[in-house]
């Protein structure tokens, strides 16, 4: 009995979840089912699932990483414009590659070294990047792919064998950053971080230099997303950083099973989060409800998955004691 209890992982909580919610679905929307939505919604979370496994990296080694989206919007819009002022893609993606390094060892020095909190550091950081960006380095906020770069747009909307290359650039990611978690010692440095940052360091672990890594990490993984999201819709606008999309990215984390309090959840936590989500916000969006509607529905949604991971698994001996007052 207590066997088949410590199988019930969040993760496969979830995963019955998004089942039962696309089976519902189906049966309350017309075209739900259809092949062309079911390749839309898959298409549609694969940025958001790339986006919440490089999020997993930070958390799963007790961070946050508030400033991805601004990180991605940014880099990959001035990559854009500098491929239009006639700039090679060599050299636009070597500046957009830099900067992304950048913010992300500038984000694991503010956290490891001068050691201000995840949250309030890369929340900072994605102002800052923001503003950055829009003052010294783009001339408006929208920037289109080339002409001559048109065919980038043709071969990330298509679908080989039925499936969308998003969907498998997204498996892709998932399938590296399980391998790297589990396989590297880098990646084990990371849970161990993240679920005993003390013994982590008694033991030997570089922890400072860990932290800047895992942030480097996270900010290459966004711009792999905003690549992504550039070829699939053939342009960048850097208004989604003021948009609830960073906040998107938290809740199919934390939904799927990667606790905030670190070093637990891994890729398989990102996939059923993703699908979970994905779902939800196709189905919504099928019904009409509104945008703000919408928010409010995943504002709930995150708020109850918060909770559960903070009753579940207490960051610190003080908040296990929580239920004791």
């Amino acid at each position: 009995m207590t066997r088949s209890r410590s199988k019930l992982t969040q993760a496969r909580i979830v995963l019955g979840i998004a089942v039962l919610a696309f089976a519902t679905f189906s049966v309350l929307v017309p075209d739900f089912l259809s092949a062309g939505n079911v390749s839309r919604l898959l298409q549609n979370v694969s940025i958001l699932g790339i986006l919440a496994m490089g999020m997993a990296l930070s958390i799963i080694g007790r961070g946050i990483d508030l400033s991805m989206v601004a990180s991605m919007a940014v880099s990959v819009a001035w990559m854009l414009a500098e491929m239009n002022t006639g700039a090679s893609f060599a050299h636009a993606f070597g500046f957009a590659l830099l900067f992304s390094i950048a913010v992300g060892v500038i984000n694991g020095v503010l956290i490891a070294y001068v050691e201000i909190p995840p949250i309030f550091a890369t929340l900072a950081m994605g102002t800052a990047i923001y503003g950055f960006g829009r003052v010294f380095l783009l001339a408006s906020d929208v920037n289109y792919l080339p002409d001559d770069w048109q065919w980038l747009n043709t071969i990330a909307t298509a679908a080989p064998l039925g499936i969308p290359v998003s969907v498998l650039c997204f498996a892709a990611v998932c399938g590296l950053g399980h391998l790297f978690l589990r396989g590297a010692r880098e990646g084990r440095y990371i849970y161990m971080m993240g679920d005993n940052p003390q013994a982590a360091r008694i033991t030997g672990v570089p922890i400072r230099p860990m932290i800047v890594g895992q942030y480097v990490l996270t900010s290459l993984v966004a711009l792999v997303a905003g690549l992504l999201m550039a070829a699939l819709v053939a342009t960048m606008n850097t208004r989604i950083v003021g948009s609830t999309y960073v906040y998107d990215i938290i809740l199919v984390a934390v939904l799927g099973g990667i606790s905030l309090s670190g070093g637990r959840g891994g890729a398989g936590s990102v996939i059923v989060g993703t699908l979970l989500i994905g779902i939800l916000l196709n189905g919504m969006t099928m019904m009409n409800l509104g945008y703000t509607t919408q928010n409010v529905i995943k504002a709930l949604i995150l708020l109850a998955a918060l909770t559960i991971d903070s009753l579940v698994n207490p960051r610190d001996e003080q908040t296990s004691q929580q239920g004791d007052i």
